[in-house]
């Protein structure tokens, strides 16, 4: 749920089509005449030139070229320019990265009622990115943009309230704007609400009521929903349980920083759940989980080694891995610690 809210992407978050995109002129003609009433001071057209630039749409994509059409266009006052132009010094994109310029041309975005430059500037509030951190602040922005129908916002805005950041802790608030950017397809409020309702906020703690944002968010690739997705199955939660249906969320969720639904096929096929017994299988999820630091994940690993189940018997691995995962506080590893040779 407590996901660091990402910032609004580049240009192409700005409008759906740009002026520029919209002329029926082939991109290079029409570049021509942009350019023409650029250089005469026009400032949606200097907007239009950057985004050609930065798109590669008529001329050689050029990010410092781009950067230095925003520029002009921004200080002319054209809000997506200066919010253009705010992302471009926020990731270093044809100019120096400065985080403190960035929010300063968010600022001057957002305060023209920019939504995306709210929410950005909310960002750099809560992460003290370019300005100091407040995160009362933060709420005020992403309330703003949140209101405009900004769907990361909302979110984020859910989060302040669930987590009573910047504003007192409201958790019925907080579900009202998660459901709202759940609406919206944003699969983050979607795990949201899935996690409200799995402690009885609002969805009167119905999993199957939870289910019906779940799905979607997991079926958007997003790994905290397809492990809560097996997590339902596995456990019966608003579904009929279904070891193997659970089994085949959890490896898909299974991606690079989710160590736990790599442990979970790991549990499956050491014992059966939902799948075909397979100790070798089940070490090579361990090891996985373990690698990323997964405590149980590396008892599990340990004990692999020392019985020799999946893998070839090794008691120096084995008391690697022990130590590795009684480090991290792991009872059982420490207690088998005590029985293995440490090598």
């Amino acid at each position: 749920m407590k996901t660091p809210p990402e910032v609004t992407a580049g240009p192409a978050a700005v409008a759906p089509m740009t002026e520029f995109r919209q002329h029926r002129l082939p991109p290079a003609k029409a570049v021509k005449w942009l350019r023409h009433a650029a250089e005469q001071g026009h400032a949606t057209a200097r907007f239009n030139l950057g985004e050609a630039y930065y798109f590669g749409e008529g001329v050689e994509e050029d990010q410092a070229e781009a950067a230095r059409w925003y520029r002009l266009a921004a200080e002319q006052g054209h809000a997506a320019a200066r919010f253009n132009l705010g992302h471009a010094y926020f990731f270093g994109e044809g100019v120096e990265e400065d985080k403190a310029e960035a929010a300063r041309w968010y600022r001057l975005a957002a305060e023209q009622g920019h939504a995306a430059a709210r929410f950005n500037l909310g960002h750099a509030h809560y992460f003290g990115e370019g300005v100091e951190e407040d995160k009362a602040e933060a709420v005020k922005w992403y309330r703003l943009a949140a209101e405009q129908g900004h769907p990361e916002a909302q979110n984020s805005l859910g989060d302040a309230y669930y987590f009573g950041e910047g504003v007192k802790d409201d958790k019925a608030e907080a579900v009202k704007w998660y459901r709202l950017a759940a609406e919206q397809g944003d699969s983050l409020a979607r795990f949201s609400l899935v996690v409200a309702a799995d402690f009885g906020l609002d969805l009167e703690g119905d999993p199957a009521e939870a289910l019906k944002w779940f799905r979607p968010a997991a079926e958007q690739d997003n790994s905290q929903a397809r492990f809560g997705l097996g997590f339902n199955y596995d456990f019966g939660l608003g579904v009929n349980e279904d070891k193997a249906e659970a089994v085949k969320w959890y490896r898909l969720a299974a991606g690079p920083g989710h160590a736990l639904a790599r442990f979970s096929p790991g549990q499956a096929y050491r014992f059966g759940g939902g799948v075909e017994k397979n100790k070798a299988e089940a070490v090579k999820w361990f090891r996985l989980a373990a690698e990323q630091g997964h405590a149980l994940a590396r008892f599990k690993l340990g004990n692999a080694y020392a019985l020799g189940e999946g893998l070839e018997e090794d008691q120096a691995e084995a008391a690697a891995w022990f130590r590795l995962a009684a480090q991290q506080g792991q009872a059982k590893a420490r207690a088998r610690m005590g029985r293995t040779p440490l090598g």
